[in-house]
């Protein structure tokens, strides 16, 4: 039969490691939006290689729609894919890191049972 304090440290134990399995679930949710974000720009991209580099492209800012150069535009895509594909490459780090504590965790929770 466990002690007291084997009872106390299994479960501190045990809620660090569904704090682990929060946090993944946190940071998974994070990168399949990004991954959301990125299908979109890379649609916008493609239907941008298709444009005439007179076409006229507008960008909504709140309720008006301004009329911005195609260059820009692309530029600014561009830009936001390859933002986006650093913070998906940052995410997928940081989940690999949580899975790696949270087995750790769940290898010592084992020795206590």
């Amino acid at each position: 039969m466990a002690t007291v304090d084997q009872q106390k440290q299994l479960q501190t134990l045990s809620d660090e490691y569904q704090g682990f399995q929060t946090e993944l679930q946190e940071a998974i949710s994070a990168r399949q939006k990004l991954e959301s974000q990125q299908q979109e720009n890379k649609s916008v991209q493609k239907e941008f290689a298709k444009l005439s580099d007179d076409a006229n492209i507008y960008k909504l800012v709140g309720p008006v729609l301004l009329k911005q150069e195609t260059a820009e535009a692309k530029s600014t895509v561009d830009g936001r894919l390859e933002f986006i594909e650093k913070e998906i490459k940052r995410i997928e780090k940081h989940i690999s890191n949580i899975q790696e504590k949270s087995e750790d965790k769940k290898m010592e929770v084992s020795h206590y049972l």
